[in-house]
């Protein structure tokens, strides 16, 4: 059954962009489904992955479902105009809603397994699920290391657990398709640029010199804007019968405005506001990473000695900020972000989307610059 078109997006006061009810109700009902599925048949065979599920199921709530709304969007660009309104309880047939889910859950997969990379037990601002198993086990009398590596088992677990399901719905979404053997591989790919780019951000943190801006844009490239922007534009498209080549075209315009929203992403990091954007602006620099600020500001004398101090167990956070100021490395960052924003939609206007899709990208990439303000 094929879905309708989403009416224009538009941000909402709360910084979430407002789509098709139609859509995103299917959308939850399907997940609450599979995860109700998922806790039942588990608590048949174990007590405590019944448990486990019933905590992913928690950790999914909340969420902006932006994969999704993605997904629906790369649909709409190349559906056929007769399209009517999914059923209230999505099944098989369903394909844009599954599609769009699988994409959902890889997301959480991958921030599950982020928490554990980067020692996290908290996330916007709320216990994370490894904070859970954590917590429990200082209750019962475990040692704070121990306590620690139960809860990134757990969130190790269930971010598997979650992989696996992904992988099931968007087979699922593309079965008896003519586009099936496309889908299930940039699906694939989804997940191992993720897993490349989280890697390549890994040992950038080791060396005692930060990356370098092109290095820097190709790892954020790999690890956030491939699985959250670029291929669910791409899959959606694939759905509604485009050529792999024109998905290409759209997905290009998917990877432009992912990754401006990682180097928003990097700058909130080091100069949001806590309060808004539930993130640190000290663990970024306390670990060491390497983000778009910091290669910026990388031919500085004075931060590349901060950072090296840092590496070294010497604090030296404050330090680290104030160069980076210094180097307007914020301003030089958001003006890249922009300039990457204009490219998008100058892209998506030689596409000749329907209005529809091109009022949804603009809207993106209008919350995107105007994330934390």
């Amino acid at each position: 059954m094929s879905l309708p078109s989403w009416k224009a997006a538009e941000p909402d006061v709360d910084g979430t962009i407002t789509a098709g009810s139609c859509y995103e109700s299917a959308v939850e009902a399907e997940l609450a489904r599979v995860l109700q599925g998922c806790t039942n048949a588990a608590a048949e065979y174990s007590a405590a992955a019944g448990t486990l599920w019933h905590r992913i199921g928690a950790a999914l709530q909340g969420g902006k479902r932006a994969r999704p709304r993605l997904v629906k969007l790369g649909y709409d660009a190349f559906s056929p105009p007769d399209n009517h309104p999914p059923s209230e309880s999505p099944g098989d047939g369903d394909r844009v809603v599954l599609l769009g889910c699988a994409f959902e859950l890889l997301h959480t997969s991958l921030l599950m397994h982020d928490d554990v990379i980067d020692r996290d037990f908290t996330r916007r601002g709320r216990p994370t699920l490894s904070a859970l198993y954590r917590n429990e086990a200082v209750a019962a009398g475990r040692s704070l290391p121990e306590a620690e590596h139960t809860g990134h088992s757990a969130a190790i677990i269930s971010g598997d657990m979650l992989l696996a399901t992904a992988i099931s719905m968007a087979v699922r979404a593309g079965r008896s398709l003519a586009q099936a053997p496309a889908l299930e591989t940039f699906f694939q790919l989804a997940i191992h640029q993720a897993g490349a780019g989280e890697l390549e951000d890994l040992l950038y943190s080791l060396g005692r010199s930060p990356a370098t801006v092109h290095q820097v844009l190709r790892m954020e490239e790999l690890k956030t804007a491939s699985y959250s922007f670029r291929f669910p534009l791409q899959a959606g498209a694939l759905l509604a019968g485009a050529t792999v080549a024109e998905a290409e075209s759209l997905a290009g315009v998917g990877g432009q405005l992912g990754l401006a929203y990682q180097l928003i992403d990097d700058v909130l990091g080091t100069f949001g506001d806590p309060v808004r954007t539930g993130k640190s602006v000290d663990s970024d620099l306390r670990e060491g990473k390497s983000t778009i600020l910091t290669a910026m500001a990388a031919a500085q004398p004075a931060f590349r000695e901060n950072l090296t101090r840092l590496r070294t167990q010497t604090p030296a956070v404050s330090s680290l900020r104030s160069v980076l100021e210094a180097a307007d490395a914020e301003s030089l960052a958001r003006k890249l972000a922009q300039d990457l924003c204009d490219d998008a939609l100058q892209s998506a206007r030689q596409l000749e989307l329907p209005s529809t899709v091109s009022d949804q990208l603009h809207a993106f990439a209008t919350l995107i610059l105007t994330r934390g303000a």
